[in-house]
């Protein structure tokens, strides 16, 4: 337990604490032996109000993969929420938790049948597609099926890019509609994504125009466009600014407005948003060396890395903020690692982390803005190590 994981080391308090101000509280109270997550279920709460409140009259489906914890699923069905799943396990989940099957969108574009057919005999009727032979997988086992044609996103100026594994060209997108319609299929409309972690609502307006020409060609073709899914991109804090909920919500559907005009049925998939800031890791610092006495940068491993939940250091694409208790002095270069064998477990090295220079084994570390892809990202024991701990308060 804590007492034990700190013996001989300084006393566990964080003299500038950023967390979230219950988190804090639970944190100074308890006792944790391996990470673990807190998550906040008010601050959720909170981040679906700001953006509902932005996104005025949007219908926002959380998108489930973000964290897939059953009290945060509840929490937002209690809030109003509505869901965007990638699986049978994630559409089972919300069931279970209270979501109306007509409140869920099957938003994956690569399905099993066997899973598109689970989904239609529970009552959903909206998947995302954007290849000839989804479409075939579809209309097989969700005949008469609503379906959104997924478009790829290739000009965008997220911090987290969805490169080119989902969505269809536009120019195929009309084709697409067309081929839906020949199946039985309803082309009700189109999804994009314009990758995660975009820091401002400007930043949408290439993805936006785009869309809105396939929109408006499908129109002019004929196909009853009514849904329009503006996926997720949504961000969070983690060092850059970033634009408030609010604010951001209402520049953007400005943006949409603009652009499309009336749209019956408006929806986003806000999964990072909603979760992020309402998360923070305890963790513990297990060893802080040097591969050379003159080397400048110092190696701080902690005891969770890529492989228990943060994976989104890939590429040191997502930047956490860090706070430790040995925070209040000095401050110096830490190349940051994991604490598995593996040699790819290493998290920010190209641009390594300012951590207090008296930072040593057995300090407490806590990682902010953590709400959002830790648990889910989270392997189930890679090197034996125990999957990333949750508790919702």
């Amino acid at each position: 337990m804590l007492a034990t994981a700190l013996e001989g080391a300084r006393s566990a308090s964080f003299p500038h604490s950023e967390a979230p101000r219950r988190i804090d509280a639970y944190l100074a109270e308890a006792e944790f032996d391996r990470p673990t997550l807190v998550v906040d279920l008010d601050t959720v709460a909170a981040n679906f109000r700001a953006l509902s409140a932005g996104l005025e009259g949007v219908h926002l489906h959380y998108a489930v993969k973000a964290n897939p914890e059953p009290e945060v699923i509840a929490r937002l069905v209690r809030e109003g929420a509505r869901f965007d799943a990638a699986s049978r396990g994630e559409i089972g989940l919300c069931l279970r938790e209270g979501a109306r099957p007509e409140h869920i969108s099957f938003g994956n574009t690569v399905k099993k049948p066997g899973d598109i057919a689970f989904a239609h005999a529970q009552g959903i009727d909206l998947f995302a597609a954007d290849a000839d032979e989804e479409l075939v997988k579809v209309a097989s086992n969700a005949p008469g099926a609503r379906v959104m044609i997924r478009l790829l996103v290739e000009e965008t100026e997220a911090d987290w890019p969805l490169s080119r594994k989902f969505g269809t060209a536009p120019d195929e997108a009309l084709r697409l509609m067309g081929v839906a319609a020949s199946l039985g299929l309803v082309p009700a409309g189109i999804s994009f994504h314009v990758g995660s972690q975009t820091r401002r609502a400007a930043m949408w307006a290439p993805a936006l125009d785009m869309a809105a020409s396939v929109w408006h060609a499908g129109l002019a073709a004929g196909w009853p466009l009514e849904v329009l899914n503006l996926g997720g991109g949504f961000p969070a804090f983690y060092g850059d600014e970033v634009q408030g909920a609010e604010d951001y919500g209402r520049e953007l559907l400005g943006m949409v407005r603009a652009r499309f005009g009336g749209v019956p049925y408006l929806m986003a998939e806000p999964g990072r948003g909603m979760v992020a800031s309402a998360g923070v890791i305890s963790a513990e610092v297990l060893l802080v060396s040097k591969k050379r006495s003159d080397d400048i940068a110092r190696w701080v491993y902690l005891d969770i890395g890529k492989f228990s939940g943060l994976a989104e250091t890939m590429e040191e694409a997502i930047r956490y903020q860090f706070e430790t208790t040995a925070d209040g002095g000095p401050m110096g270069p830490c190349i940051l690692a994991g604490p598995s064998c593996d040699s790819a477990d290493v998290l920010y090295e190209k641009r390594p982390m300012q951590l207090p220079m008296a930072l040593q084994a057995g300090d407490r570390v806590r990682i902010l803005s953590c709400g959002a892809y830790t648990s889910s990202y989270s392997s189930v024991g890679f090197n034996g190590f125990p999957p990333l701990a949750v508790v919702c308060i």
